[in-house]
């Protein structure tokens, strides 16, 4: 029987399936500086972006037998040296693919309309200056017939190109790996009416130059972001940018060069570089909408994350 550590939580749905399983599943918080002496307990570590395991966490624990990410980006893991180790390192990548995807739509939204900033302010001044609110934030826009420029069409990637279909837009999927993808459209209240739809990717160039609204879903280790100042220079006027994928995908600081400049009407960012102390300047911008890393966190998404984990360590491990 193993001993499990979920050092970043666990839903209780995949506690209670390693639980009858005959497994030990511990979800007390041990700090980071406390695993070198704790972990070497456990026979498995799941994890979520807060815990690091590392080269020199996984040399001081013998016993590890597996580590589990519950989220797509194993960033936080020294996934190759695990597995030299033969340490099995698993994730979960269908299970949080529509809450995040639903994010991307909620701050599109949210931007169309200065719902981010109207919240903000109507509490404020709604009351004395009602009217003029009424018209600052009256020069929305809908996101219907837009182009969605997608990069990264994996799970996450569909996801958003379907609700972004459903929304009446047309998707401009870019991914180097995947050249074309056969969408399910599914409507649970009348299966007659389900759909597929196949989607080719296009080049990258093209959908910079089209995409009205460019939606960020890729892993990302570090490095040269993915959209930095050259990208945006090859962008529509005005158009808005959604990362709910990884900080550093996106250059911060062109970012907020790019929405001074009017380049970039608007930007959504979920993740950040220097989480969890985001730059301040980008929390404060009026074109942005912010949230706090939150892509994953529904109720139903945490509950499939933990059904994920314990099925693959279950059958992984026994």
């Amino acid at each position: 029987m193993l001993k499990i550590l979920a050092n970043d939580g666990v839903h209780p749905t995949g506690i209670k399936l390693l639980e009858d399983a005959g497994h030990t599943v511990i979800t007390e918080k041990i700090a980071q500086d406390d695993l070198p002496n704790q972990l070497p307990n456990f026979d498995v570590i799941l994890v979520r972006s807060a815990t690091k395991v590392r080269k020199d966490l996984i040399d001081q624990c013998p016993n590890l037998k597996l580590i589990g990410r519950g989220g797509v980006g194993l960033d936080n893991i020294d996934v190759d040296y695990a597995k030299s180790k033969g340490i099995h390192v698993i994730n979960t990548p269908a299970a949080s693919s529509r809450a995040v995807a639903e994010l991307t739509f909620g701050h599109m939204l949210s931007l169309a309309r200065f719902l981010h900033v109207s919240n903000r302010k109507m509490p404020v001044s709604g009351n004395s200056e009602f009217g003029k609110l009424k018209k600052s934030f009256a020069k929305g826009f809908q996101i219907s017939g837009k182009k969605l420029g997608i990069i990264g069409f994996g799970r996450i990637g569909q996801e958003t190109a379907k609700l972004g279909i459903g929304i009446g837009m047309h998707v401009l999927p870019v991914d180097p790996y995947i050249a074309k993808a056969t969408l399910d459209l599914n409507f649970p209240n009348n299966p007659s009416q389900n759909l597929q739809m196949e989607i080719a990717s296009v080049p990258m160039e093209t959908m910079l130059a089209e995409a009205d609204i460019l939606s960020i879903h890729v892993p990302f280790a570090g490095g040269q972001p993915i959209i930095g100042a050259k990208e945006m220079d090859k962008m529509k006027e005005g158009v808005v940018i959604v990362n709910a994928a990884r900080g550093g995908v996106v250059d911060e600081q062109a970012l907020l060069t790019n929405l001074e400049s009017g380049k970039i009407k608007a930007a959504a960012l979920d993740v950040f570089v220097g989480e969890p102390v985001p730059n301040q300047a980008l929390l404060d911008h009026p074109q942005i909408s912010v949230s706090p890393h939150i892509g994953a966190a529904t109720a139903e998404a945490q509950e499939n994350i933990g059904i994920e984990l314990a099925s693959q360590i279950t059958d992984l491990l026994g």
